[in-house]
């Protein structure tokens, strides 16, 4: 898009970068008749929406490459290679390669079912053979493979009927002769157990436990903010006010290989590929189907082989290969089958715009009957045009032009791309900078090198998680109702996802009236103001006036301070940036909210502003409390040499080659960080953290503890103590007390079980599935007691 921008005439850009909402249809007009004449643009629309130029096209070639190695790696016991390499080769290959006897697609999905069959993944590979008879319902060799796998599970009854199928369609006498001889084993098994219970097909989504939204919630107009949420009664912590669908939604382009590109849970080891692009994998068919569109089958009219067994054997054979099919009943459009031409401009394009193209795919399947002005404005998301940057501005209109081309080829169907068209996505685009969520899910780092989700628990007892809590972003989708909820850098409301399924649950409570309130981006205690109103000025193109940013918070002025420079003074020195921005806020602040707090933390805060509240008392570098001078140079100096060793603790304890000389180098850090930054500094935290990881990993547990200990106690002056961030750092707290055999983990337990009830309620095992074996520590703990 580089090109483009380049070859665009000033005139033109400044126009763009100077126009208001009511410019657009002008601006949009003069950069398309520019394009039209612009051959390069011809060009660069050819490569992204034709398919001849398609880099996510099927490859016969490539796939075949892939299965060759899939079969080498096989045949060397290398299973989970070869199960790699045959999934790759499933992105690749085209449907219509073979026939209804040996079609390629076919046939991977057999090999991959026998490597299931290997690594006893005995469900996935049923599924994979059904999924090949599903392509092919006469591939005799899937039948066998499947009656191999119903087998397996003790379900013999299906095994039977597998087999009894597999010997019709088998063209050999010898190949009879083999199937005749396994069903004799396994009638005889039949009789033999009374193991008759069919597999239960498990579905790779979340359960929701059922709860539901009891709260009706209202839409009100709130100065300067527009519309907004309040309940008209009382809600407690803990209480769900809000579930919701996506309206639409895309995976982002780091998860493609690890998240399922519909439902976003982690993609399993029968991930599925698309049938008609090599790009995204899916969970299940349920969910291709979901994305895609219905199955492609290549033969179903040519294949009359069920009308000529035995009823009772035809019927069975029927329900097998249609049953994922009659399971689904597709309600709304397909996300992904607009885009499932072979061609790349959805790989290409940045996420939010093939989200706007998945938002226009709505508007294609009525455009004969609908305006797109008319379904922009049903959309009624806000927008941030007229806060958009000269150079975003210029970025909307070259992609609203694009993507409008791109979809006019992928959709195959003609559609005005005018002026007005234009305009609309443009306006599309802004909506989507302003009510973009971003879909995230927990995960874990452990200091032993456990990595992954919650769900992968310790083996042994000595190996208690101590999990560093990662938010891991996949995805991004707009929800018009939860557009509705506006952004406090104090929220009361917190937002998380099962699955693609939004639920909004309060965390403090509200009274009658009040807003509910989402956060948007960094949290008091997380980010400073300062630079918490950058980012939202930056992300959604407004200046921050919730409370956590017109009042004075005390987390704002000691996050990044410096310790005073007498040793007994527990004030804060605040560089210019941070002084300034919290003078700016004095007129909301009176030294009463503070003393009436009666918290420890307030101290720092006491002297702050003089009795008047006219302004703050001293100058950038001089204590807030005594006015001592600091040299914040030197103090800069001191910290940042401090942090070198801090930073190559955490490089060691990534390799797993902790020295005690490391360590001890990181100690004499820490106590330069607390003899130049405020006592409550986050830096301190974080090394103390990094020190408590350390520890543990050499084995010195209750050293661990105690580093652990400090940099909980900070946080809890910087964020509430209810706080979810609370939770996580309690999480290797209890894990390491628990190493320790030690009984006061069931407070840490206890505590980490309250703050999520409060953040996710009954959903809490489903997100953190980890606190189940936590709670199941503190029942053991509970036995020692009684014994």
């Amino acid at each position: 898009m580089e090109s483009l921008k380049a070859a665009i005439p000033e005139s033109v850009k400044r126009a763009i970068g100077d126009s208001n909402v009511e410019d657009l249809q002008s601006t949009c007009t003069f950069l398309h008749r520019f394009f039209l004449h612009f051959d390069p643009f011809h060009q660069i629309i050819a490569q992204l929406a034709d398919p001849k130029y398609g880099l996510c096209g099927k490859s016969k070639e490539d796939a075949l490459k892939s299965k060759q190695l899939g079969n080498e790696c096989f045949s060397n016991a290398d299973y989970a290679k070869a199960l790699d390499c045959y999934t790759q080769a499933l992105r690749k290959a085209p449907l219509d390669v073979g026939d209804m006897k040996s079609n390629l697609v076919a046939t991977l999905y057999i090999n991959r079912a026998t490597v299931l069959h290997r690594m006893s993944l005995l469900v996935e590979c049923l599924r994979d053979c059904t999924h090949a008879l599903q392509i092919c319902p006469s591939y005799a060799k899937a039948w066998y493979r499947r009656s191999k796998a119903n087998a397996s599970l003790g379900n013999y009854r299906n095994a039977i009927c597998d087999l009894n199928v597999a010997k019709i369609l088998e063209p050999s006498m010898g190949g009879k002769r083999q199937i005749e001889g396994e069903l004799k084993i396994l009638l005889d098994q039949c009789k033999s157990t009374s193991a008759m219970v069919q597999i239960q097909h498990k579905e790779n989504s979340c359960n929701t436990v059922g709860e539901m939204p009891q709260v009706k919630l209202q839409c009100i107009s709130i100065p300067d903010k527009g519309r907004g949420m309040v309940s008209s009664c009382v809600i407690s912590p803990g209480s769900l006010v809000h579930s919701e669908e996506p309206y639409a939604m895309i995976i982002l382009k780091q998860c493609r290989q690890t998240h399922c590109h519909y439902c976003l849970n982690d993609l399993p080891a029968d991930r599925v590929p698309c049938l008609s692009c090599s790009i995204p994998l899916y969970c299940s068919h349920q969910c291709q189907i979901r994305a895609g569109g219905q199955m492609f089958r290549m033969y179903p009219e040519k294949d009359d082989t069920f009308k000529k067994m035995p009823s009772d054997l035809g019927e069975y054979a029927s329900e097998v290969i249609q049953s994922n099919d009659s399971e689904q009943e597709i309600e709304d459009i397909t996300e992904h089958k607009h885009e499932c031409r072979g061609v790349h401009w959805p790989v290409v394009l940045p996420s939010e715009i093939v989200l706007a193209g998945r938002i226009l795919a709505r508007f294609l399947l009525n455009s004969t009957s609908d305006s797109i002005i008319n379904f922009v404005e049903r959309l009624e998301l806000s927008h941030c045009y007229k806060h958009m940057s000269s150079e975003s501005k210029l970025d909307s209109h070259i992609y609203a032009i694009v993507l409008l081309y791109c979809l006019q080829h992928s959709c195959g169907t003609m559609f005005s791309i005018d002026g007005v068209s234009i305009s609309q996505v443009v306006i599309i685009i802004s909506q989507i900078k302003v009510n973009c969520m971003t879909i995230v899910r927990l995960k874990s780092i452990d200091a032993h090198g456990l990595s992954g989700h919650f769900g992968q628990f310790p083996l042994k007892s000595d190996a208690h998680s101590t999990s560093n809590v990662e938010q891991v972003r996949v995805g991004k989708a707009i929800y018009k109702a939860a557009s509705l909820f506006n952004h406090s850098c104090r929220p009361n409301a917190h937002a998380y996802f099962l699955s693609r399924t939004l639920y909004l649950r309060i965390t403090h409570g509200v009274a009658a009236g009040c807003q509910l309130e989402l956060s948007y981006g960094p949290q008091v205690g997380l980010w400073d103001c300062k630079d918490r109103l950058n980012f939202l000025k930056d992300e959604y193109a407004f200046h921050c006036q919730c409370i956590g940013c017109s009042e004075v918070n005390v987390s704002d002025i000691v996050l990044n301070a410096f310790h005073c420079v007498n040793p007994n003074c527990s004030g804060a020195v605040l560089e210019s940036r941070v002084h300034d921005c919290e003078q700016q806020k004095i007129k909301h602040f009176t030294i009463t909210d503070l003393v009436e707090k009666n918290d420890d933390i307030c101290e720092v805060s006491l002297n702050v502003f003089k009795q008047n509240g006219a302004h703050i008392h001293g100058q950038p570098g001089y204590c807030l409390k005594c006015g001592s001078y600091c040299d914040l140079e030197s103090s800069h100096a001191a910290v940042s040499e401090a942090l070198i060793c801090i930073k190559r603790l955490q490089d060691a304890k990534s390799s797993k080659e902790i020295s005690r000389i490391t360590i001890s180098d990181a100690l004499i850090s820490l106590q330069s960080l607390r003899l130049n930054l405020h006592a409550y500094n986050k830096l301190i935290a974080e090394a103390e953290d990094s020190i408590a990881q350390a520890f543990c990993l050499v084995r010195e547990l209750q050293l661990s503890v105690d580093h652990c200990k400090a940099s909980i106690q900070i946080l809890e002056k910087l964020y509430d103590t209810d706080d979810i961030v609370i939770a996580y750092e309690l999480v290797k707290l209890s894990s390491i007390q628990l190493s320790l055999d030690d009984s006061t983990a069931m407070e840490s337990i206890n505590r980490i079980d309250d703050i999520f009830s409060r953040y996710y309620g009954r959903h809490a095992d489903l997100v953190f599935p980890y606190l189940q074996y936590l709670r199941g520590e503190i029942e053991k703990f509970s036995v020692k007691a009684i014994q």
